[in-house]
């Protein structure tokens, strides 16, 4: 199982281009189902900062992310969207309550 954060900050006028890909991968998501996947976004109070966390419990460790069209879209132009690129922590679980399930 492995377990990310990711973080990063779009320029101002690129705001609601990205939420509109994040908004695209989870309609995807919602339309396949792919199993081994836990996937949360979430857009910070400035309007320009975004956290997406993934739990990634399949069984080989592949993550079904890799595969999405939508995500890879997401994915394309990511770097040119951002004023702060995206920076990825590995999370090793000390605890939760109700989070992954």
């Amino acid at each position: 199982m492995k377990r990310v954060l990711v973080q990063y900050k779009v320029k101002a006028d690129r705001a609601a281009e990205n939420e509109n890909y994040i908004r695209k991968v989870f309609e995807e998501l919602k339309q396949t189902g792919p199993a081994g996947l836990r996937y949360a976004s979430f857009k910070r109070d400035d309007g320009l900062s975004f956290v997406h966390i993934a739990s990634i419990e399949t069984e080989g460790g592949n993550n079904p992310l890799a595969e999405s069209p939508a995500f890879k879209a997401f994915q394309a132009e990511i770097k040119d969207r951002c004023e702060e690129p995206p920076i990825a922590v590995d999370l090793h679980e000390i605890g939760s309550y109700r989070f992954f399930g």
